[in-house]
């Protein structure tokens, strides 16, 4: 817009202040401030780890809060519930809450499956993120000496390598201990114990899926997650993590048919998450059991209402479980989907070929193809 007529011909120095004004300097405006949160490089937006350092290099830096990160299955259910695992593990290590939903197995089951947290020096130089360090000299000193072992190690044993450390490293031989586990607030629920309920109104959202969602809400909206809440310094972030959605445990029929009656029972669900998770503080995690579903058309649509997607594609009862490419894997990670955040184009991965490994202590990501050439 120009400016005003009335404003030409008048001495200089009465347009000193509007000329001064496009030289002031921009102030940045404050970004939120909580444990376990950084934000990110490229588009500030605030992230937390998923727990595993490599998948956090892929996905930019780590997941967004506000965001969805979909894993489809592996045939067996065991990868891909790990990385469940190791987010929910982060977020106690984080102190953050948690929210554990499942159909088939209780919440507290999978809890106590989480992998244990490794003494490193990270934890000694800042005890506040380790939530049980013990003051007693002896112990201090073989926190030191579990620290010494794994200080020498690379920061990453794999070629997706972050120049910062965001996160922590997991024990999977070993569980989390109780008192730790126990310390974090977490939200449970289970379907069993929430029984169907007939609605007045024909809505195209399974019974199951709509109590998960009313859950949901009750808690952000009761815990002060919601981003129009009063500020506070006590904000926190919520993890949600939803176990196999979709499945015929939930009543849904997507993977029983190739013509689903409740087709789009999944992505009116996924609709109303998303719009919880963009007005709050919080994150979500959930697998899929897509290997099941048959409509592949189905499936991309539901690729496409989470911001993050990436497949397990498992070796177990294939060819390539003897192939001596893969001999040092346990499967393929397809990224089927990146986000879309505060910018034009999304920064897709570097590494095309990627492959995962589970060892005794960590799950990890690698490119096969640049390991080997």
């Amino acid at each position: 817009m120009a400016a005003p007529v009335s404003s030409v011909g008048k001495p200089s120095a009465q347009r000193l202040p509007f000329n001064n004004t496009s030289f002031q300097k921009k102030t940045r405006s404050k970004l939120i401030s909580i444990p376990g949160t950084r934000p990110s490089v490229q588009n500030g937006q605030l992230l937390v780890s998923t727990g595993v350092t490599s998948l956090d290099y892929l996905l930019g830096g780590g997941l967004a809060v506000g965001t969805v990160l979909l894993i489809e299955d592996d045939r067996y259910d065991s990868y891909s519930r790990m990385i469940l695992k190791y987010f929910l593990a982060e977020g106690v290590v984080c102190r953050h809450e948690l929210f554990v939903a499942a159909a088939q197995d209780n919440p507290d089951d999978i809890l106590q499956e989480l992998p244990a947290p490794i003494l490193d020096d990270v934890a000694i130089h800042k005890p506040m993120e380790q939530p049980r360090l013990s003051c007693e000299p002896q112990d201090s000193l073989e926190a030191m000496k579990i620290a010494w072992r794994y200080q020498h190690l690379p920061k990453v044993q794999s070629a997706l390598a972050s120049s910062s450390r965001f996160g922590h490293y997991y024990d999977v031989s070993k569980t989390m201990e109780p008192e730790i586990r126990q310390a974090a607030k977490c939200h449970r629920f289970y379907l069993p114990e929430h029984p169907a309920q007939s609605s007045p109104t024909h809505s195209t959202m399974l019974e199951s899926y709509s109590a998960l969602l009313k859950s949901l809400q009750e808690v952000i909206n009761r815990e002060g997650f919601d981003v129009a809440a009063p500020m506070s310094n006590s904000r926190n972030i919520l993890r949600i993590g939803l176990h196999s959605l979709g499945s015929a445990l939930w009543g849904d029929d997507l993977c029983c048919h190739d013509n689903p009656r409740n087709g789009h029972a999944l992505t009116t669900f996924l609709y109303g998450l998303r719009a919880l998770l963009r007005s709050s503080l919080s994150v979500a995690v959930l697998t899929v059991p897509s290997h099941l579903i048959q409509d592949r058309a189905l499936m991309g649509s539901i690729t496409r209402l989470c911001d993050n997607a990436i497949a397990l594609e498992s070796f177990k009862g294939s060819e390539r479980e003897t192939n001596p490419l893969y001999k040092d894997y346990h499967g393929l990670l397809h990224v089927r989907q990146v986000p879309h955040l505060n910018c034009l184009a999304s920064k897709l991965p570097d590494h095309k070929d990627l492959a995962f490994k589970l060892k005794r202590k960590q799950f990890s990501i690698e490119d096969y193809k640049t390991l080997q050439g």
